[in-house]
Formats: structure tokens, C-alpha cells, sequence
């Protein structure tokens, strides 16, 4: 049996960034993920500089291709505006890698089965071991299912569902832009230009919604890539998306058990204006890794469930998320 001081399930943003301040503690680390990196990650891909800033990368010293957005375009039915967010597109099979590579850890291909609690740390599969436990894996996490879901329920009106396609493309348009709400969908569409000449194009809603107006996700799909093509933005191009869920932040009251730490889309942690989750991730694997190094308590409530403070921000979560979130 392989024995090390922690276990991080997961290779993402959480778990890579977790697994690299760990390591600068001093704490031998192995991350166990199901697949091999590099590997296809379906994402907008976009981060903030708050987030570069957490993950101590300037844009310039980062090896992959990088694009940055001073404004986004906003379509919100008439109303087309430039909204000033400072905002970096990446492509995440590339910046995964990176981080993951980055952090010194040890990295086994493994699909997680079981995980068992004993003598205070924890056996995997029954072939590794360690003290603490970092929960990393996104929305199917194994170790949120084995030790977090029976005392943690997520919320079935924070369960967003996406479509998505990134390809090559020589795109024309430069700007990122985000459509809200077109067409009765309850969440928005994007276009994302990245370097190289690729291009992110997806769209999302709230999946307790999407059946309400008689459609489903691929019929949203259908008229949003016709939207594409009538302004000129994608044409030509047979587009075959494909899907995933995750949550937006609700109340994140349980995500210590014992030695084991929730981080990332595993605790449901994307913002419920812009549904972004790397930022929240990358800032969830610092604090789990000082509760672990350091001794600090762990606690994930007053990460900020908003993209912004802005007027635009507060009416977003009111859409997706039905209300506020409550103190």
C-alpha cells in the first residue's frame, strides 16, 4: 500500500493549486485523477486577474496561449452593452496541465471507488493512504459521495447544465460575448475567442428550468447557433457540442470532515452571477492546503459568490439563483 501525508482526488484548478502549496510546505503529495493529463476539459475558459494574482502567474510568464478582454459585450434582449471586466481566456486541456505539472506533486491515473476512513487518516481503494484528504474531483467527487453527501445535500435549484464546443476557427470578432436569457433560455450563451485562433462557443441554463418552455437544452442549442451565424460570428462549421452539469455556490456549512476537505466545483462553489468557477476553486485549494500545512481553520462561506458588486451582478443571481444568497 502507498503511503503519503495527503491524498488530493483531482488534478483540476482546486486540487492542482491545493497539491502546489503542499507541497511548498513540505508534505509529500500524491493526486490521483481518472484521467490523463493533458486531457479535454469542456470550459469557457475564462480567469480572472484575481485569479492569476492567487495563483502567483503574470499573463506574461504563463506558456500557453492567453487572451485578454478589458470588456465583455453583454446582449441582454435589446440591449447590447460593453461591460469593463478585465477578464483572460485560456484553453483548459493547456492550463491544467500547467498548474497540475507546476505543483511538484506525484500523479497517478486512478479512478477513485472507495474511500475509507481509518485510524484517522484514510485508505483509497485500498492501495493508498494517507492522513489528510483532499476532495477535489468536480461535481461527481467521490469524496464528497463517501463522506459529504448524506450531511450535505446540494440543491437541485442550483444545478446549472451546459453545451459547449472549442474548436479551431479563425474567428473575425475579437470580443468576448455573452448573450442573457436569449430566447426564453433561463441562463446565457457565449462566444469566447482564444489564442491560436480557437474559439469556445456553449451555452447554459438552470437545469430545473429548462423544460418549463417546452424546449430542452438542445433545442436552445439549435437557435443559438443560428443567432451565431446570422451576426456572422460562426459559420460554416458543423458543430457537435457536448454536455456537463455542475452548482452554483449555495450555503458550503459542511465542507471539513475530520481531515477531509472539500474544494472546488466539488463543494459547489461557481458564482452565481457569471457561473464561474475557476476563481472560487483556485482560492478554496490555497485555504484547504493552509488548514492542512499551516493548522488554520478551514472555511469556505465568505468566498464571495459573486463575480462583481455591480447592478448587473445582483440581477444575474436573482435569475439563476432565485434570491440572494443568505448570510
Amino acid at each position: 500500500m502507498k503511503r503519503t501525508d495527503a491524498i488530493v482526488v483531482g488534478g483540476g484548478p482546486a486540487g492542482s493549486t491545493c497539491a502546489w502549496k503542499l507541497r511548498q510546505a513540505g508534505l509529500d503529495v500524491l493526486v490521483l485523477d481518472k484521467a490523463a493529463f493533458p486531457r479535454l476539459k469542456l470550459c469557457a475558459g475564462w480567469v480572472t486577474p484575481a485569479c492569476l494574482r492567487d495563483l502567483e502567474l503574470a499573463p506574461e510568464d504563463y506558456p500557453h496561449g492567453l487572451l485578454t478582454f478589458e470588456t465583455l459585450r453583454l446582449h441582454w434582449g435589446p440591449l447590447s452593452i460593453r461591460h469593463a471586466s478585465r477578464q483572460h481566456s485560456i484553453r483548459r486541456w493547456e492550463f491544467d496541465d500547467f498548474l497540475l505539472r507546476r505543483s511538484g506533486a506525484e500523479v497517478q491515473q486512478h479512478a477513485v471507488r472507495d474511500i475509507r476512513p481509518e485510524d484517522g487518516g484514510y485508505v483509497i481503494d485500498g492501495a493508498f493512504r494517507a492522513k489528510y484528504l483532499v476532495g477535489a474531483g468536480g461535481t461527481s467527487c467521490p469524496g464528497y459521495r463517501k463522506l459529504f453527501r448524506a450531511q450535505n445535500p446540494r440543491e437541485d435549484t442550483l444545478q446549472a447544465a451546459t453545451l459547449e464546443q472549442e474548436f479551431e476557427y479563425d474567428w473575425q470578432d475579437p470580443d468576448c460575448h455573452l448573450w442573457f436569457f436569449s430566447d426564453g433560455l433561463p441562463g446565457y450563451a457565449w462566444y469566447v475567442p482564444k489564442a491560436g485562433g480557437q474559439l469556445n462557443v456553449g451555452i447554459g441554463g438552470m437545469a430545473g428550468r429548462l423544460g418549463r418552455g417546452g424546449r430542452k437544452l438542445r433545442d436552445y442549442w439549435e437557435l443559438f447557433i443560428r443567432r451565431l451565424d446570422k451576426a456572422g460570428l460562426v459559420r460554416d462549421v458543423n458543430l457537435q457540442p457536448k454536455g456537463y452539469s455542475y452548482y452554483l455556490r449555495g450555503r458550503v456549512d459542511r465542507v471539513r470532515a475530520g481531515n477531509a476537505f472539500l474544494v472546488g466545483d466539488a463543494a459547489g462553489l461557481a458564482t452565481r452571477d457569471m457561473c464561474e468557477g475557476i476563481g472560487p476553486a483556485v482560492e478554496s485549494g490555497l485555504r484547504a492546503a493552509r488548514a492542512i500545512g499551516e493548522g488554520m481553520d478551514y472555511a469556505l462561506a465568505d468566498i464571495a459568490p459573486l463575480s462583481g458588486n455591480s447592478f448587473v451582478s445582483r440581477a444575474l443571481e436573482r435569475r439563476f439563483a432565485g434570491s440572494p444568497l443568505a448570510a
